[in-house]
């Protein structure tokens, strides 16, 4: 999410649009809902949605939405009881507060930025902690907070508290270990190490149905995104590091139980990317066949614009396999 975009490479074909929802019909109808200031649409498409992962889903590919912090507050004013506008709203302005910040380094980043940045990530906050404060059943407006723990800077004792209070209500929930793994990251508050043993240990876990295996394919993405031009690919084409993608591929995205659920697609392009420049071009073309045009922002973006990074790795892997 919100990636320190790296050196971007030449660029060749049309480019596919990015459909933040990835398909899934309740993301997409909550989508639109909120884009047209709807919020009673907006409701009744997410009482229906109860799984934790669909909801925090849902709300992740919202976040998208532009303008809805110009309006929100209608619906918190109409229900002042509830938590779901308060949980619309919160998770809205996460997203929001990574936009005053941009992508791009620390040192590229003026002071003005920096400071609307952390002014809304604290508004942001504020609303979270109160869904969790009313409602401790709650894991979506918790999984968020794992997500704004980096923005706030946080201490390494506090980002566990939030995560752990995610996984004791849904051990393997998708959104609270991408953005754990984040904070794990040399670029935020770890180090190398600690990404891969976070990334390994929850894929030894986690069954096939939760996806999670893919932090592995995540983790090495990190590292081929740090490393300087030569080493990074190389990285990718390691012997060791290949038999690893394979086995956590063998573990989530080509395993019968693993499925399609709400945004299934990420875990799929993670994988084609490594294998696609990790030179496993048959493993990256089984993942582009399974995907059809559904390329996400990540990892695609950290080679420039990912639908055009996307149909050329795409085009690449499948004209290498005759």
């Amino acid at each position: 999410m919100w990636p320190f975009r790296r050196r971007t490479k030449q660029q060749s074909g049309p480019a596919l649009p990015l459909d933040w929802t990835m398909g899934d019909p309740a993301a997409g109808a909550l989508f639109e809902a909120l884009a047209r200031r709807d919020w009673r649409a907006a409701r009744d498409v997410l009482v229906t949605v109860t799984d934790p992962d669909h909801q925090a889903f849902c709300l992740y590919a919202a976040g998208r939405v532009p303008g809805v912090q110009e309006w929100i507050g209608e619906w918190a004013d109409a229900e002042p009881r509830a938590t779901l506008p308060l949980l619309v709203r919160g998770t809205h302005a996460v997203h929001w507060a990574w936009e005053a910040r941009g992508g791009a380094s620390s040192s590229l980043t003026s002071q003005e930025q920096f400071r609307e940045f952390r002014k809304r990530l604290t508004f942001a906050e504020n609303l979270l902690d109160e869904v969790a404060a009313r409602d401790p059943d709650d894991t979506t407006a918790r999984a968020f907070l794992v997500t704004s723990a980096r923005g706030r800077q946080v201490d390494r004792d506090e980002a566990a508290r939030r995560f752990a209070d995610v996984v004791a209500r849904h051990p393997w929930h998708r959104l609270a270990h991408v953005q754990m793994l984040q904070y794990r990251c040399a670029k935020w508050f770890g180090s190398d190490e600690e990404m891969f043993e976070f990334a390994r240990s929850a894929a030894a876990k986690a069954p096939a149905a939760s996806g999670l295996t893919h932090l592995v394919a995540a983790a090495h993405l990190e590292m081929w995104l740090k490393l300087p031009a030569g080493e990074d690919d190389a990285h990718l084409r390691d012997p060791e590091v290949l038999a690893e993608l394979r086995a956590a591929a063998d573990h989530s995205v080509r395993h019968p139980e693993h499925g399609r659920y709400p945004g299934w697609p990420q875990p799929h392009n993670n994988f084609a990317m490594c294998f696609a420049v990790g030179g496993d071009h048959a493993a990256a073309a089984e993942r582009f066949q399974a995907l059809g045009d559904l390329v996400t922002e990540l990892p695609w973006s950290y080679l420039g614009d990912p639908g055009s990074a996307f149909t050329r790795w795409r085009r690449t892997v499948t004209d290498s396999q005759g």
